[in-house]
């Protein structure tokens, strides 16, 4: 994949827009705790062993970006930011204990009233029913994996099948019955790959002979840092629980589903438990039987992407389309010797995106270098559809960086906030990037800590150079700039002491 100096692009901006006049469709498919590791476009030790061929076309087709940050890495809230263009703390729904308020301005809404057909198809996890949606199908809380029921607008209607499939069944399904002569907004959102993972029963078989590199950080000590990450409850050793290792299941599975599904785990579980190991070949065991079936999920999804790229082409709505995937966050894939997600460390804090939107966005571009983030979704939808952007909505949209001509004022930090307090071990915190260093807040009493990371010589995160003299100026100009954050998203006071 070439890597282009963006601003040579800028001619697309006139020649593209003026191509897709008519009002482009918008296709967002949006997966759970996806993390760029896994995506075989962003390359890493897993591309070659678990390739995403049909994912992968999006990024050949059009941008791929590389510093993608959430601004709260939690199911839940992510979801409302990418409904509203706004920060947690401003649209209500800071943790997934919350209710979302379905009264509120919102992208759907928006949309529908410019003229478009709009509907969500797969994972909701907000709590309230959908609103402002022409139509709805979601999975009540975090669903599972096998035969699902679908909350239909307003009736459970229960479906056989793997969910990621049935998700895109239905996703085909109301594009088949869309007025063509109206343009479509469709989010076709994904269980997969949240845990816990238990794969399609096609998939089982998918790396069985293969070792899985381990990261390098798997047996993490947490030295060097503040001792927030040591108080962790997200451990591959010692935290994921029976069900997330497939030594228990959680779908309610057809007889004949269980029976190839147990089959196939069963006699492996039986074999780990007589083997009955200790320490470090323990951990080893977990990982391996973890990140697989992890992996195995994401093959679902990526064939699926593969089955909403086919519609398009054959029924003539690729070149009018705007195809954009991305996921509510990052995840730990053993870094760290963790699973899950919530901390602002670059394997959870960043999510892929990718976007095509032919003959306006450039194919095979790689953007390394503009800090974007899920906050710029709902605005980029709304310009993108022509439809304008109200005031309160604090994301910029995309639009101006997927031509090539990022505005010289985008920003050059990011602000980052997380709220569950306890959660997995993971405490609240707060923090700022420039894309190089990061300094991160721990301001709960039992921590009261900071950390600062330059990425460029530390990009594992390994040793917080918070405090150290060579840094300083560093350290000042972040601080400096988390205050300035805070004032400009209308956060309370304090906290910095």
């Amino acid at each position: 994949m070439k890597h282009w100096n963006l601003t040579a692009l800028g001619f697309l901006l006139l020649s593209g827009l003026s191509q897709a006049a008519e009002r482009p469709n918008i296709l967002f498919i949006f997966c759970d705790d996806h993390a760029t590791q896994a995506i075989s476009a962003y390359g890493g030790p897993l591309a070659g062993i678990a390739p995403t061929p049909n994912i992968d076309r999006i990024a050949k087709e059009g941008m791929l970006f590389r510093k993608c940050y959430v601004t709260n890495s939690i199911c839940g809230p992510s979801r409302a930011v990418v409904l509203t263009g706004k920060y947690s703390h401003r649209n209500g729904f800071r943790s997934n204990g919350d209710t979302f308020d379905g009264s509120q301005e919102t992208v759907p809404k928006l949309l529908g009233a410019a003229g478009y057909q709009t509907a969500i198809v797969g994972k909701w996890h907000l709590k309230s029913e959908p609103t402002g949606f022409d139509h709805f199908e979601v999975l009540k809380g975090q669903g599972q994996y096998y035969n699902p029921g679908l909350l239909t607008n307003g009736e459970m209607i229960n479906h056989e099948g793997y969910t990621t499939d049935i998700i895109t069944d239905q996703s085909l399904k109301w594009l088949e019955q869309c007025d063509p002569e109206k343009p479509f907004f469709l989010m076709s959102q994904h269980k997969a790959p949240h845990g816990r993972w238990e794969p399609a029963l096609r998939h089982l078989d998918f790396l069985e002979d293969v070792e899985v590199p381990e990261p390098p950080t798997l047996f993490d000590d947490y030295s060097g840092r503040s001792k927030a990450a040591s108080r962790h409850e997200m451990g591959i050793a010692d935290d994921m629980g029976d069900h997330r290792l497939m030594l228990k299941y959680s779908s309610k599975f057809t007889p004949a589903q269980f029976e190839k599904f147990d089959g196939f785990f069963r006699p492996k579980n039986e074999a780990f438990l007589a083997a009955n190991l200790e320490g470090k070949d323990r951990t080893r065991w977990h990982f391996q039987r973890y990140i697989k079936n992890y992996l195995r999920c994401v093959q679902a999804v990526d064939e699926n992407v593969g089955r909403l790229l086919e519609y398009l082409d054959e029924n003539g709505l690729a070149e009018n389309t705007i195809v954009i995937y991305s996921s509510d966050q990052g995840f730990y894939l053993g870094e760290h010797g963790w699973f899950d997600k919530r901390w602002m460390y670059e394997e959870s804090f960043r999510t892929p995106l990718l976007v095509r939107w032919p003959g306006v966005v450039a194919q095979g571009v790689v953007n390394d270098r503009d800090l974007v983030s899920n906050l710029d979704f709902a605005s980029t939808f709304l310009e993108a559809a022509a439809t304008d952007i109200p005031e309160d909505i604090q994301g910029e949209s995309l639009v101006p960086v997927l031509t090539g001509e990022t505005p010289d004022d985008w920003r050059t930090s990011h602000y980052y906030h997380y709220y569950e307090s306890g959660g997995h071990g993971v405490p609240v915190h707060f923090g700022v990037t420039d894309g190089r260093y990061k300094l991160i807040r721990f301001p709960e009493k039992e921590i009261d800590d900071w950390e600062l990371f330059d990425l460029q010589a530390d990009p594992l995160e390994l040793e917080s150079r918070y405090g150290d003299p060579a840094l300083e100026e560093v350290q000042n100009g972040l601080k400096k700039e988390l205050i300035r954050l805070r004032r400009q998203y209308k956060l309370p006071e304090g906290g910095l002491d």
